[in-house]
């Protein structure tokens, strides 16, 4: 509601409909990784909560890696903004980020940077032990490297966990509980990127915190109905619980938060993200993974974690967008 006073000097009121500054956004979803599906679903929450609260608002379907075709399809539409549900290469790994600079046009979400580094499970990790976090033992392979036949040292015991580098979702991550079931997880790794992580498992709860205008939102539990948080219990109903707020002492809660605000400036991410940890039996808090554009359903993380600080799914949209504006 604002004050608008006309010629004569009298006053009104005028209710101003929230959103009413962005112009047309320009929801970008799908891409052409492995993780489209998943992305379909986070931008058409999105689009459709955005449209039912009456804002322009275009769905944008992103079906390519071509920087060409993409510039001149976000240009067909005409948007002064972008909110990107782009999961996974070509979204999370800068690469749009670098085609709507070169457009000029404001989007969510962290910049060509640290998009880069968050999305690469090596360089990212590298950086978290330089600001003093924890994260689990890792040994880096990569494909042009190895051959199957060579066998792997870990330096550490079993299980290991096995995953590409670049990838999210757990798409290509295996648990491994014995050594013969080492070179099938290699190969199913290998599948999906060049370079792969063989990580050591850490026993303890999943936690994970989003970030929300540099500020640590509630820490959300995650305890799967199978051993490991795969992709099955990511995305299958019913198979994983999530306890938010996390049910730990004070001393944890600090402590998880502290490392996941720590872990998303680190990388200078902006806007949101999502960081991923383990709390072991001890009380350590080891960082495996920092997600700068998290699920965007009404069901996912970051919005159930926004919802427990009050804010609601069309908020945090709104939210985003404002900051998108900011940046630029």
């Amino acid at each position: 509601m604002v004050i608008v006073r006309n010629l004569s000097g009298k006053t009104r009121k005028k209710k101003i409909k929230p959103g009413a500054g962005f112009g047309r956004i320009g929801v970008l979803m799908g891409g052409p990784s492995t993780e489209r599906r998943i992305s379909l679903k986070s931008g058409t929450a999105v689009y459709e909560c955005l449209k039912a609260k009456g804002l322009d608002v275009v769905a944008i379907n992103i079906k390519t890696d071509k920087v060409v075709d993409n510039a001149r399809l976000i240009r067909r539409h005409n948007i002064d903004c972008a909110f990107i549900a782009l999961h996974g290469r070509f979204g999370e790994d800068g690469k749009m980020q670098r085609i709507l600079d070169l457009l000029g046009i404001p989007y969510t979400g962290s910049g060509v940077l640290a998009s880069s580094l968050a999305i690469d499970k090596v360089a990212s990790r590298k950086i978290f032990q330089q600001h003093g976090l924890m994260v689990p033992g890792y040994k880096v392979l990569e494909k042009k490297r190895y051959g199957l036949k060579k066998g792997v040292r870990t330096c550490f015991s079993l299980p290991v966990v096995v995953k590409p580098a670049t990838h999210g979702s757990s798409i290509g991550l295996t648990l491994v509980n014995d050594n013969k079931g080492l070179p099938a997880a290699i190969k199913e790794a290998f599948s999906f990127d060049e370079r792969i992580i063989i990580e050591e498992y850490i026993g303890g709860r999943e936690v994970t915190v989003g970030i929300l205008a540099q500020e640590a939102l509630p820490a959300i539990e995650i305890i799967p109905k199978s051993k490991f948080f795969d992709y099955v219990a990511k995305y299958h109903p019913g198979m994983t619980e999530y306890i938010v707020p996390a049910k730990v002492d004070k001393h944890s809660a600090r402590a998880i938060r502290h490392a996941a605000l720590k872990a998303h400036k680190s990388l200078g991410c902006f806007g949101c993200s999502r960081v991923d940890m383990i709390l072991d039996n001890k009380g350590n808090v080891f960082v495996l993974e920092v997600n700068t554009i998290p699920g965007f359903t009404s069901t996912s993380l970051l919005p159930k974690a926004a919802q427990a600080k009050g804010i609601d799914f069309f908020a945090l949209c709104l939210k985003l967008l404002q900051l998108a504006y900011e940046k630029k």
